[in-house]
């Protein structure tokens, strides 16, 4: 048995709001506004890993029968989470324009008449979702821009704006622990939800992400379709090398939130790269790419299209797909130079 928290120990403890309360001070003209949106979306996140963790007994499992605006079979679960963080940006009052994977066109949000809030949020309500089966980890990425000046009613056109934008982002993981991840630009933090008191608390301060790591994360099974200096960086890593720490582990789960924690904690490369049926790749430029790119940027990494970096990259449309190599910044850089034929 664990043994009983000290008070010491329990007064060390500090929760996502207090956490929240107290960096306020670093954004000027702060109303708390950005604050109630990160709680709001800290709520429904609570929601859907309680959905999460009922999934078998509820029989919730499998396909709508729908398919979703990327041409994928939308799953039960991908549903429930959606509308759950939609229903708690709704409620809560600070966002004016919502972006979901899982909806084909932006979400306006009205509040008594007028246009809500000054925030814009997009989200991947539940990346990896065709894991929950199989009990895999899975998780939610979001991304909050302010709405720009000049709009007063919130468009798709307001949410087009370059990653380097974005005032904060996120993404909550559900797996052993649920833990929820998020920077605004200083630093990355991250906080485990205790189900005992239904508090995310502070558990991973100021995280930074190694410079190199000793694993890479990749579908393989395209090797055949992926262009020529990645199938070299790949076999580069591959090399037998011992006092080079060479041959590299291969880990890849699936789920891109999941893998994306893991290098970010441990140091690694996760790469979903443009193949001869997918010339843009796979990954959401808006939901899943710029987000990340953020975080992985803020604790030291980077990340790239494989020409330049994602954060800088102009988007046309919501629903926008990109090539991604990102994680430890030594590992990025050396993808960069393979695929330049350097």
């Amino acid at each position: 048995m664990l043994p009983d928290l000290t008070a010491q120990e329990i007064g060390d403890l500090k929760t996502l709001e207090q956490f929240i309360i107290e960096r306020q001070d670093e954004h000027a003209h702060s109303t708390g506004s950005f604050s109630r949106l990160i709680r709001d979306l800290s709520v429904a996140a609570k929601i859907v890993n309680w959905h999460m963790r009922r999934a078998g007994i509820s029989n919730i499992f499998g396909a709508t029968g729908e398919i979703n605006v990327h041409g994928e079979v939308q799953q039960v679960m991908d549903l429930r989470a959606h509308n759950e963080f939609v229903r708690a940006l709704r409620r809560g009052g600070e966002c004016c324009l919502i972006g979901s994977e899982e909806h084909s066109e932006a979400i306006p949000i009205n509040t008594n008449g007028d246009s809500g809030g000054d925030y814009i949020v997009l989200l991947d309500p539940l990346d990896g979702s065709s894991n929950i089966e199989v009990n895999v980890s899975v998780g939610t990425i979001f991304s909050i821009y302010r709405l720009p000046e000049g709009f007063g009613t919130p468009t798709v056109e307001a949410a087009l704006q370059p990653g380097v934008k974005q005032v904060g982002a996120g993404y909550i993981v559900y797996g052993s622990s649920t833990i929820l991840v998020y920077t605004t630009g200083h630093g990355v933090n991250g906080f485990t939800l205790d189900p005992a008191i239904g508090e995310f608390i502070l558990s991973h301060p100021d995280i930074r992400i190694p410079r190199t790591g000793k694993m890479y994360s990749i579908n393989e099974g395209n090797y055949n379709s992926f262009e020529p200096g990645l199938r070299k960086y790949i076999k580069w890593m591959q090399q037998v090398d011992a006092e080079k720490g060479f041959p590299l582990s291969t880990r890849y789960i699936g789920s891109f939130v999941s893998d994306f924690h893991r290098n970010l904690l441990k140091g690694g490369l996760y790469m979903y790269p443009s193949t001869k049926d997918n010339k843009q790749g796979k990954l959401r430029l808006m939901y899943e790419a710029n987000p990340l790119a953020f975080i992985a940027e803020q604790a030291g990494g980077a990340a790239t299209d494989g020409k330049g970096r994602i954060l800088e990259i102009q988007p046309e449309k919501l629903h926008q797909r990109t090539p991604v190599y990102i994680g430890s910044k030594d590992m990025v850089e050396k993808a960069h130079e393979f695929l330049r034929g350097d």
